[in-house]
């Protein structure tokens, strides 16, 4: 996907998470030499046709009947620049996502083009809000990919200081603006490899995945937990893993449930694994067809990524929802 820049025993009671607080509107940095802010549809390209499922050569497919049908997040959400990476708030009412304004334009240049980034869109009266850019750093740089916990968020970035090309750094929401953003270190980034990646709301696991030493193939999916305050040595989710590509977890706020991007008859397509009695259990098949990065509300409303091809070139993103019947 763009923003690639990714319990044991029974039943144990989850612990409440840290209480969210809100996003204010989102107070921009002072002016530096190479941070620049423009407005979010500004850059996206003039000859641009949105896409819509009537004109999409391959729509999502539906394989469970727990589901409505999959249709795109509606505008402001979506527009006919790329929207990817979603991520929701467990409440349902904060909306982060990933936006490019042009797929084709390569990341070196988005870097500097004032709009990629990642943005927040909060739910009133039923309605999106227009989304606004979440500001995280003050110089150049290319973020994505976030999970936001509480008043943390965790995203990948490109920018200068990193210990590879992309590392995963950390910030905090105070006064309603996201800052002390920091790296989040040398075992995280370097030694464990973590990519795109999900916290248990009781803090305890860490699922990710990675292309490590000793893997199936490609990415694997792994969970690291944490013991006294430290995150120890991953271990792969051998129940997931095959030799395929497993990559882009979400777990359920009850930690029993594990979603993932696998490719599915030649793109990507979205699974679940129930957790029963502490086991990880075989992966079921939910939507195929260039369908990715789950994140699901409380709800159990279905949120991902859906790429739009034509003559083998991508030329759109759209983030999708399948309602969960009642």
């Amino acid at each position: 996907m763009l923003s690639g820049c990714s319990q044991q025993g029974k039943s144990v009671p989850v612990e409440p998470g840290p209480v969210i607080q809100e996003p204010g509107t989102q107070v921009q940095p002072e002016p530096q030499s190479n941070l620049q802010i423009l407005p979010r549809e500004s850059k996206i390209p003039v000859n641009a046709v949105k896409m819509t499922p009537e004109t999409d050569l391959y729509p999502p497919i539906l394989h469970s009947d727990e589901y409505e049908q999959p249709v795109p997040m509606p505008y402001p959400i979506n527009t006919a620049g790329a929207e990817d990476s979603p991520f929701i708030t467990p409440d349902g009412n904060n909306f982060y996502f990933f936006f490019t304004p042009d797929t084709s334009i390569p990341a070196e240049k988005q870097l500097i083009d004032g709009v990629t980034g990642i943005y927040w869109s909060k739910k009133v009266n039923g309605q999106w809000s227009t989304p606004e850019r979440v500001v995280l750093n003050n110089d150049l740089s290319l973020d994505g990919c976030e999970f936001v916990q509480g008043n943390t968020m965790w995203f990948c970035s490109v920018r200068a200081g990193n210990l590879k090309e992309i590392d995963l750094y950390t910030a905090e929401l105070v006064n309603g603006k996201w800052t002390n953003w920091k790296d989040a270190g040398e075992k995280i980034n370097l030694e464990y490899k973590v990519g795109e990646m999900h916290i248990t709301s009781d803090g305890n696991e860490l699922y990710f995945h990675a292309d490590r030493p000793g893997g199936k193939g490609s990415y694997d999916i792994y969970v690291s937990e944490k013991v006294n305050g430290e995150w120890q040595p991953p271990t792969p989710v051998d129940a997931v893993n095959t030799g395929d590509m497993e990559g882009w977890p979400f777990i359920s706020e009850n930690g029993n449930e594990l979603w993932f991007t696998r490719f599915y008859e030649g793109s990507p397509a979205i699974f679940k694994s129930e957790r029963i009695n502490g086991t990880w259990q075989e992966p079921e098949l939910i939507v195929s067809q260039f369908a990715g990065e789950p994140t699901l509300d409380n709800e159990g409303n279905l949120y991902f990524t859906h790429h739009f091809y034509e003559n083998g070139t991508m030329i759109e993103a759209d983030i999708y929802v399948a309602d969960k019947k009642n």
